[in-house]
């Protein structure tokens, strides 16, 4: 069945966007600074790198105990994460640098992350920014048939328990970009004929998926089993730990912000797919923030506690959401729209897990 094609309303009586587009470009006027990254953005990029690169050398060229370089590998992770969040994520919006070609390097920085930059951009970039919460559409809304994050999709009698072994789950995230999940999106994305660039290039494609993933087990598996001579299964342990509490991290993050109470999910009309706001509404009812007066969460997480921030304005670096959160919640007011926040990591934790315990209830009316 052909998917619905999606369009947004184009009625905006009040001219939100426009006003808030306005307000927040003189922001930067009245600074004189740049919407792209700065020395702050530039110092956590090394930081992170720092933290995800020195235990790999320092389990590899030291004598410390299995326990001390387990401890190891789970700082890799959380610093694999941290250059995920921080590096990455701004490089593949072009917002970490006014200069293209330093986006699209650290934007690259995803392929020692285990993942694949144009998978990332078509999945993240066109799909769930331009469709956010939208069943069929958002892919970040797809968990294969084990976790039912949306009302709108199938129902099994496992999901009753989704709420307690999801979060076992999410920990997998990244292994499942390393080993599975860029070999299915690239072959759907092809067939689909879905890329950024201005040509479809399949052979270019699946060449640079292929040799990036060889790279990627030789620096991680192959290189200190075979030349270092290291016992294989402390290398599988090491590298399932990283992963794991990278994919765990990344996951809470991601889910915290579309996968709640309060982040609706709407349907486009039946007969002519037309959503009932415009895109940048659409984004104000389906995003939340959280803990965004927890100095440490906006640094660690890149501002992706910003999240009404950043899909609004995906190009801003998040160097800046802290500032321009004052404008866009003011605007949001003025017009009547919604702006949701949570406090802190807790509260929108206990909601994201009461959300996925609701989602895992029988449909009133199924039969089973």
């Amino acid at each position: 069945m052909k998917k619905q094609t999606i369009r947004f309303s184009k009625k905006d009586s009040k001219r939100f966007f426009i006003t808030l587009n306005k307000r927040v470009n003189d922001h930067f006027k009245k600074l004189n600074t740049s919407k792209t990254g700065n020395w702050e953005l530039y110092l956590k990029t090394l930081i992170m790198f720092l933290l995800f690169v020195t235990p790999y050398f320092l389990i590899l060229f030291t004598d410390f105990g299995s326990w001390i370089k387990i401890g190891l590998c789970f700082i890799m992770g959380v610093g694999m994460a941290g250059v995920g969040m921080n590096v990455m994520h701004d490089g593949n919006h072009g917002s970490f640098s006014k200069k293209k070609w330093i986006n699209k390097l650290m934007g690259s920085s995803i392929y020692i992350l285990a993942g694949n930059v144009h998978n990332w951009k078509v999945q993240h970039n066109m799909l769930h920014h331009t469709y956010t919460n939208i069943h069929g559409h958002d892919e970040d809304l797809e968990a294969g048939r084990i976790i039912r994050f949306s009302k709108h999709s199938k129902w099994s009698a496992y999901h009753r328990f989704q709420h307690i072994y999801s979060v076992f789950l999410y920990g997998l995230l990244t292994i499942n970009w390393s080993i599975t999940t860029d070999i299915k999106q690239t072959r759907k994305y092809l067939k689909k004929k879905l890329t950024y660039r201005k040509k479809l290039q399949p052979i270019r494609q699946w060449l640079i998926l292929i040799l990036t993933k060889l790279i990627y087990f030789v620096i991680w598996i192959v290189f200190p089993i075979v030349f270092l001579e290291l016992e294989w299964w402390k290398i599988l342990l090491g590298f399932f730990v990283m992963h794991y509490t990278a994919g765990l991290i990344l996951s809470l993050v991601f889910q915290l912000a579309h996968i709640i109470e309060d982040a609706q999910m709407p349907l486009p009309d039946k007969d002519t797919g037309t959503m009932k706001n415009t895109w940048a509404i659409h984004q104000l009812f389906t995003t939340v923030n959280f803990a965004t007066s927890n100095n440490f969460i906006n640094w660690f997480t890149g501002g992706l506690n910003h999240q009404i921030e950043h899909h609004i304005f995906p190009h801003i670096s998040h160097i800046h959401y802290t500032d321009i959160a004052k404008i866009v919640k003011n605007t949001t007011k003025e017009f009547n729209l919604p702006y949701t926040e949570y406090k802190n990591i807790q509260s929108a934790l206990f909601s994201h897990f009461k959300y996925l315990k609701e989602m895992g209830l029988q449909p009133i009316g199924l039969k089973v």
